[in-house]
Formats: C-alpha cells, structure tokens, sequence
C-alpha cells in the first residue's frame, strides 16, 4: 500500500472512531491537528501526500500524522515492492476485523454513549483480545463486576446498571411476594 493511500484509510478509520459516519476531510485533519496537539499542517501539503505528488513525508510530518493517527511512525511509509498484506498473521488479522467490528457496533449503539465509547476505547486498544479474555475473567469471578463497578463507576450502582449476575436468571422473590 502507498503512504497516500494509507492516509486516506486513516482519515477514514478516525472518522468514524469520532462518530462522524465518514472519512474526516483532510481541511478537518488539519483543524484537529492545530486543535489537538498545537501543531500545524496545510490541507495542501496533506492533498500532496495523498496524491502521490509527495511520496516521503519529513521526520517532523511523519511523527505529528502517527501522533494524530495513533499508529506507529514506520508505518507511514510506502509498502516495499511486493510486500503482501496476507502474511499478517492470523491472530493479527483476527484482532482486526475484531476491532473494526467493534467500532461498527459503537455506531451502531450511538444512542447509548457509555456502550459506544466503551466499544469504541475497546477497538482502539493495540491488545483488544487480551482486554475481552480478561473481561470474560471479570465476568467468571462471581461478585468482582459489581465491586468493580462501586470502585470504578459508583453512579452507575445507583442507577442498578451493575448487575452481576453472570448468566441472566430470575430473581429471587422478596419476602413481600411470598
């Protein structure tokens, strides 16, 4: 894949991390960009980069779009000549389409702002497996959801959104309905 191309993905991909339900317009990288982290980038020299005019990206330029991107700075460079995507391996392939089926289901749950932004932080952890086998940890250890949820999000017990109780069950009867 060329850098431009990979630019272009990135705007799409933060796009929709911000809930935009589109790619963000290379005039909204630079704004963010100038925003965000009080640096600066022309909307024409973004335009260069995508479009091939300007295939190498300065030190500085490299290290202020990963910063912004959230990846890694050797990834903006063009692929080498016959570098094949298919070799990732199975597992790295396998988070992927995890976390762009989190960031789908944060969209598709922008109604209800706690389970986006909780989908959404999930898609953008570089360990998304790790964090979903630790939270089926969580889950099996009877007690520990709730007691972390009064540690943790303490106005969300009041509102009996911390339930427990693993496996959905009926509840037990009070006394004042026997």
């Amino acid at each position: 894949m060329k850098l431009g191309e990979k630019i272009r993905y990135l705007r799409s991909v933060e796009g929709t991390v911000r809930g935009l339900g589109r790619e963000m317009t290379q005039q909204e990288v630079v704004r963010a960009i100038r925003k965000e982290l009080n640096k600066t980038i022309s909307q024409s020299y973004l335009s260069q980069i995508e479009n091939g005019v300007r295939p190498h990206l300065t030190n500085s330029t490299r290290l202020l779009l990963a910063r912004f991107f959230k990846v890694h700075p050797g990834y903006l460079v063009d692929d080498p000549e016959g570098y094949q995507t298919e070799l990732i391996t199975q597992l790295a392939a396998s988070e992927d389409r995890l976390d762009l089926w989190l960031i789908d289901g944060s969209e598709r749950f922008r109604r209800d702002p706690d389970v986006s932004q909780a989908l959404l932080k999930l898609a953008m952890r570089h360990d998304t497996r790790r964090c979903l086998v630790l939270m089926n940890a969580i889950l099996g250890t009877p007690g520990l959801v709730d007691r972390l949820i009064e540690v943790l999000a303490p106005s969300h017990v009041s509102s009996g959104e911390g339930s427990d109780g693993g496996a959905r069950s009926p509840r037990p009867a009070r006394r004042s309905e026997l």
